[in-house]
């Protein structure tokens, strides 16, 4: 199936064009992994591309919409996704392209307002009241950030223009892929009560069966409801919040912050592991790409994490809190083996490893590590040109000499 042939047209579609008022926009890029990915490689565009892990207990970072169109989904185990799409091409991640892009593209929201609210790499919401004079309507807004992202990124986002933050997420999601739709204040009623209840934020699988079985399958039918009724089916809060949803009530406004967030990459095995020295090497392959994407994302960490999954699906964490936090590989990689030494495991079976950078602050702020009789030009610094050398050379260009086997672990990002 071609690209024509799945995606929506562009432009603006369904509800209409009166944009009075709608100053919220919700922009999120178009199957965003799959779409970076495919920048370098432009002879799979149209075609099923899966991202993601090249085991078989891997899981689909994303796909194309190509691959979308056989059954292919993100979190999908990747031995499923090659039984139900043998044809698509599969792509190792690449983590430090994807934050190369994210930032471009959040710095390009900020050009246009000062209020966004990240929710992910590659989304964000965005109150464009006060950009009206300047760029035009919010429609033209929207239009102007597709253009801007397309031209500059070589990738395609949708936007949703509504009154709420809910409804214009709603309506980028029904935009997809690359499209705008607005949804005008007198119709959002029209628009919201055909859909699905789990269309509605906080509605889960059980919660979804539970509406079902009260009758309850569109909001309109929620929206018709008594508050009374849902609070007695489903809790005074969770009945009140639908209920205020169902009519398009949202008085959240968009938060220029962003959350606090975590770097890691986690490493499921083929088969699983009881050698702690295999262990060892796969911690310091995940030490090294947290700490490129920290220094890529401008970011140090204060706590490290470590992450394990047993061969009977029982996990465990545990974590370290750094006097000064840090982006470099080899503080990360010995706080994390310290951390796993700990746990006394003898040829215990392992089926996940994981490393994980919490508490982030921006690295132009944080203090630096001064470690008595480092020589000029320390650890840190040899990061960093090598990070340069992955760049130019691809990310398997320079690699700890311990890694430099042919089952190099591949690795995603969490």
């Amino acid at each position: 199936m071609s690209r024509s042939q799945v995606r929506r047209p562009t432009g603006r579609i369904g509800f209409g064009a009166d944009d009075t008022g709608c100053t919220i926009l919700h922009v999120d890029m178009d199957a965003f992994y799959a779409s970076v990915s495919l920048r370098t490689r432009p002879e799979l565009q149209g075609t099923p591309v899966i991202v993601g892990g090249g085991g078989n207990r891997g899981v689909v970072l994303s796909a194309t919409y190509e691959a979308r169109a056989l059954g292919v989904h993100s979190a999908m185990p990747m031995s499923r996704a090659r039984r139900i799409a043998p044809q698509a091409t599969v792509v190792a991640p690449d983590h430090r392209m994807y934050a190369e892009v994210s930032r471009n593209v959040m710095a390009l929201f900020g050009s246009i307002t000062p209020i966004v609210e990240p929710l992910s790499l590659d989304e964000a919401f965005l109150d464009v009241s006060g950009a009206l004079r300047r760029l035009g309507s919010p429609t033209a807004i929207g239009e102007l950030i597709r253009a801007r992202v397309q031209d500059e990124q070589q990738i395609t986002c949708s936007v949703g223009v509504a009154t709420t933050k809910f409804v214009a997420k709603l309506a980028s999601t029904r935009a997809k892929p690359d499209g705008l739709l607005v949804i005008p204040a007198v119709k959002v009623i029209d628009f919201l009560h055909p859909l699905p209840v789990g269309a509605l934020w906080g509605v889960g699988e059980k919660t979804e069966e539970q509406l079902t079985r009260l009758g309850l399958r569109t909001v309109g039918d929620i929206a018709n409801t008594p508050l009374a009724t849902l609070q007695r089916a489903l809790g005074q809060a969770a009945g009140t919040h639908l209920h205020e949803l169902s009519w398009g009530r949202d008085p959240r406004s968009v938060s220029p912050h962003e959350p606090d967030k975590s770097v890691g990459n986690e490493q499921t095995f083929e088969h699983d592991i009881d050698d702690p020295e295999v262990i060892h090497a796969h911690l310091l392959a995940l030490a090294d790409q947290v700490a490129g994407r920290l220094r890529s994302a401008g970011y140090v960490g204060r706590t490290i994490s470590l992450k394990v999954r047993f061969a009977d699906f029982s996990t465990i964490t545990r974590s370290r809190t750094l006097q000064v936090p840090t982006d470099v590989g080899k503080e990360i990689y010995d706080t994390v083996c310290g951390l796993y030494d700990a746990l006394g495991l003898q040829r215990v079976r392992i089926r996940l490893v994981g490393v994980r950078a919490e508490g982030l602050a921006d690295a132009q702020d944080a203090p630096r590590q001064l470690l008595l009789g480092e020589e000029d030009g320390g650890r840190r610094e040899a990061e960093v040109a090598v990070d340069a050398l992955r760049a130019r050379f691809g990310s398997h260009a320079v690699r700890p000499a311990r890694l430099v086997t042919p089952d190099a672990p591949e690795t995603r990002s969490t």
